[in-house]
């Protein structure tokens, strides 16, 4: 059978006449290589938050910037189009449909303006729309330029439950249907460009996938097809080191592992979504990350653990930081040996609808620390206030308290479970510098330490840590 190739490009991949030209020529040159190959893009860069905007001041009764957001939409689809598809009948009928989706758009905020709300199911109809505008037009740029290519949305072979804004695939039936849709296209030698983001319930409700939601879609279908490989075009030689913001001499890694990805996707490093990397895994399928802007850079390949941990040599690949955290503290003497605190604090912490990105529980059991994104602390700590109200009164809690903002340091790379000693070297680097740990966590996977510093420490932080990695 013919090699099959799924390729995703990002918001800024397609989010102008330029980025376009170069989204293109990239599909033109796989298609050398490869005999079937799917498109799958996000919407225009810019375009969802625009989308989501209007849709929130809508609900709260503003809806007169409606109109200008009418005209930007309109205006930085149709601009593109009138830049590359000189083939007038191509160039209206991507209009017509493109037009279509904005004025359903439009219905739908006005809708949300005299309801006073906005439902979840109402909101992923809106943020789906950015999505089913960019498959018109990167298939009507293809076609100009000579590629056989078809828009086709996914939510007709994505198959989610109903969970709204967050949506889980059935992969059976996706399965099935993403075979039957994508196909016969593949075997006519036409490319199907898709939406990412986006599913539909069984009924045929659309649905999104959540936050990085394009690069999971490509994942979902590369694993169904399957496809061979799965490409995830950016704009950034793929997985650096750290921050090049941070740290200028920042450099790609040729290659990582599975689960050193997954943790660096946790912990801040904005590449890949977590839930980007399972299907591919499941599927044993290879994943790459490359730079549109750059297509000639090898980008990151994802690969099998090694057994060591080790490439090139280096045990420490990469340094992630998650800033604008708080520390949460539960502290009292009561809670000694009284078994359960931990299962209520979380409960409490679940029922605000909170993830906690770090834990660290000292083992004389008085105190649990945990981690929240600092815009949920109040509301956490209330929570935590009214779960423990009896044991606050009887003082067996003395108190519970949050840090000011902190941040989340991570060093990653499976070679540390192999070396000794990676963890002292971590702590006296830091230690030489003056910065101050607050908090450690680290998993039994050892793939990664977790240490929180006060957020004034961020970048200096960051910056020490990674001299581990280049010398």
């Amino acid at each position: 059978m013919s090699k099959t190739l799924v390729m995703k490009f990002g918001g800024t991949s397609v989010g102008s006449a330029d980025a376009l030209k170069n989204a293109i020529q990239i599909i033109r040159d796989a298609k050398k290589d490869w005999a079937r190959v799917v498109v799958v893009t996000s919407a225009m860069a810019g375009v969802t938050n625009l989308l989501l905007d209007s849709a929130a001041s809508a609900s709260q009764g503003m809806a007169d910037s409606l109109p200008q957001a009418e005209s930007t939409l309109r205006s930085k689809h149709f601009d593109a189009l009138d830049a590359l598809v000189k083939d007038e009948s191509l160039r209206e009928e991507a209009k017509q449909k493109i037009n279509a989706l904005i004025l359903s758009f439009v219905n739908l905020c006005s809708a949300m303006a005299v309801l006073g709300e906005a439902s979840p199911r109402a909101v992923d109809a809106v943020a789906s729309i950015g999505e089913r505008m960019s498959i018109h037009l990167l298939a009507a740029v293809a076609n100009q330029e000579g590629i056989k290519a078809k828009a086709i949305e996914s939510s007709e072979f994505v198959v989610t439950n109903d969970h709204f804004q967050n949506a889980h695939p059935d992969f059976k039936v996706t399965t099935e249907k993403t075979r039957a849709a994508l196909n016969p296209l593949l075997d006519e030698g036409i490319v199907p460009i898709t939406t990412g983001f986006i599913g539909a319930t069984p009924e045929g409700v659309i649905t999104t996938l959540g936050r990085g939601g394009s690069d999971y879609s490509a994942a979902i279908i590369g694993s169904v097809l399957p496809a061979d490989d799965v490409w995830i075009w950016t704009d950034v030689d793929g997985v650096m080191t750290t921050d090049p913001r941070i740290v200028s001499n920042a450099v790609t890694l040729p290659e990582i592992s599975y689960n050193e990805i997954a943790e660096l996707a946790y912990y801040g490093a904005k590449v890949l979504h977590p839930k980007t990397i399972r299907p591919v895994v499941d599927a044993g399928i290879g994943l790459r990350i490359c730079n549109t802007f750059n297509p000639n850079h090898p980008g990151t390949r994802l690969v099998a653990s090694k057994s060591n941990g080790k490439v090139n040599g280096k045990v420490i690949k990469a340094v992630t930081a998650i800033r604008k955290q708080r520390l949460i503290t539960i502290e009292g003497r009561g809670m000694l040996g009284v078994p359960g605190v931990a299962a209520r604090a979380f409960g409490a912490v679940a029922s605000t609808g909170t993830s906690v990105p770090l834990i660290t529980q000292a083992s004389s059991e008085q105190s649990i620390c945990f981690a929240v994104p600092t815009e949920l602390a109040s509301t956490v700590l209330s929570a935590l206030e009214n779960a423990f109200a009896e044991e606050i009164k009887d003082e067996d809690i003395d108190r519970v308290w949050s840090t000011d903002d902190v941040s989340i340091i991570t060093v990653v790379g499976a070679g540390m479970r192999h070396t000794p000693g990676v963890s002292g070297k971590v702590f006296s680097q830091l230690g030489e510098n003056d910065i101050n740990i607050l908090a450690i966590a680290q998993g039994s996977s050892e793939v990664s330490i977790s240490l929180v510093v006060d957020s004034a420490d961020t970048e200096n932080a960051v910056k020490t840590l990674h001299e581990l990695i280049v010398n």
